[in-house]
């Protein structure tokens, strides 16, 4: 760590000196994160990450909730500041600001192959985008009693399904606006949901400590995974559609952990990735590229990134974001870039480096 003194031996930094004030600008440009990195040998090491990355102009101006991938260039962010954005990541700079919601946006989902994408808020609504259109939604859907927390599209775009505190999903016609399918389950306050790629099945996450997979076609529950011992904040599926990941709420290193699932015949839990101190708000599939093995990536309230071995379980990396406070969302870039958004400091993008290992590097904020 660098440590800034000025040449008059103010100490601390005074904001009175001219010479001072200079010193604090470049130090608040100066940030460190700690990893930890698991060598060949199988011993853990720290290090800290000390270095100047890039700062683009912010995409929020207060806690960003979600965050999810338009495109190989573009992400699409919600938050407390009751605005969805599109922002380029690879140059630092916003596309699109969209106002429409009257409170903070909770969850973004993008259609396949296009530049249009939705959002849920606690305002019980869900507003349809295009990237290209005016600022104005193209589609407004109102029909939870409680604020929305699960959006999936289909493969094929032609529906949505919505998911909600009051214990409902909702199946959309998104060429109509129209909802087709109402289903209603006790306790079951949906915490996410996405569809399961080339298949009619929609994978959701609830309060009530279970994973349930529904049938589209009737919005039918087809299987229910067995309970775990703590809320279930988020779930996953791996673009082959022979997996899913859900992880849990917890503190203290309680709960706190990654669970993944089999969705084919046996849909048998695989493997649990443990490790977080506080609960864990995202997880994802990482793309199959310089890696020898498969991983995932889970982020939590405890300000920590971890990369994990898929098969075994094991952790091979941990990057902590210092004073980002909870992490809440991830999101893929590209095959070595990762997206996170945080409450305290904003976006981060991190970059995956396979020259000592895998390691992950925060490169740039916004």
């Amino acid at each position: 760590m660098l440590l800034l003194i000025c040449q008059l031996k103010h100490t601390p930094l005074q904001a009175s000196c001219r010479f001072c004030v200079v010193m604090g600008k470049l130090q608040s440009k100066l940030k460190h994160s700690t990893y930890k990195y698991s060598r060949p040998d199988g011993i853990i090491e720290e290090r800290i990450q000390t270095k100047a990355f890039q700062e683009y102009s912010p995409a929020h101006v207060d806690a960003v909730s979600v965050i999810a991938a338009l495109n190989s260039d573009l992400c699409v962010s919600g938050g407390k500041d009751k605005t969805v954005v599109a922002y380029n990541w690879k140059t630092g700079k916003v596309v699109k600001r969209f106002k429409g919601h009257e409170r903070e946006i909770t969850k973004v989902a993008c259609m396949p192959q296009s530049d249009q994408f939705f959002s849920a808020s606690r305002d019980r609504r869900v507003l349809m985008w295009d990237l290209h259109d005016s600022s104005q939604p193209r589609q407004q859907l109102s029909g939870h009693a409680m604020v929305v927390t699960g959006l999936a599209v289909s493969p094929d775009t032609s529906q949505l399904c919505t998911g909600s505190r009051d214990n409902t999903l909702l199946l959309w016609d998104v060429g109509t606006g129209r909802c087709v399918e109402r289903a209603c389950v006790s306790r079951n306050l949906v915490t996410h949901m996405c569809w399961v790629p080339r298949e009619p099945y929609i994978l959701q996450s609830s309060e009530d400590k279970t994973i349930r997979l529904w049938d589209s076609r009737g919005l039918q529950v087809a299987h229910m995974f067995p309970t775990k011992q703590h809320i279930q904040t988020y779930c996953e599926v791996s673009m082959d559609g022979h997996k899913c990941i859900s992880c849990s709420n917890g503190f203290g290193g309680e709960g706190c952990e990654a669970t993944l699932w089999d969705l084919r015949q046996t849909r048998n839990r695989i493997c649990e990735y443990k490790g977080h101190f506080q609960t864990v708000a995202s997880c994802v599939f990482l793309p199959r590229t310089l890696a020898l093995v498969p991983v995932i990536a889970t982020s939590s309230h405890d300000s920590k990134v971890k990369l994990w071995n898929q098969d075994t379980g094991a952790c091979l990396f941990t990057l902590s974001l210092d004073g980002s406070g909870p992490l809440t969302s991830l999101a893929v870039g590209d095959p070595i870039s990762l997206l996170c958004a945080s409450f305290n400091r904003g976006i981060h993008l991190l970059r995956m480096d396979h020259s000592r290992g895998l390691e992950l590097k925060e490169v740039a904020a916004f």
